[in-house]
């Protein structure tokens, strides 16, 4: 899966990955290869990324929106 994590300022992150965690506003998820589209808005947080090599890295977010379609993964947030 493709990942951008992108606030006003910069692109904090883009690379392919294995999973993505990420604090929902309705509760924390995953999302994983081929997950089903969604779109969701995102609370201040902890973004977790495993990503092809297993390396594990973690964003600290303050709010956002999450996409996810044809395992391209965007996230919007207000800083990260």
């Amino acid at each position: 899966m493709f990942l951008e994590i992108i606030t006003p300022d910069k692109k904090v992150y883009s690379g392919e990955v294995k999973l993505i965690q990420v604090p929902g506003s309705k509760g924390s998820f995953e999302i994983l290869n081929n997950h089903a589209p969604i779109i969701s808005t995102l609370t201040y947080g902890k973004i977790k990324i495993i990503d092809i090599n297993d390396q594990v890295s973690f964003f600290e977010v303050k709010d956002g929106v999450i996409e996810s379609k044809a395992n391209k993964i965007i996230v919007l947030a207000e800083s990260a």
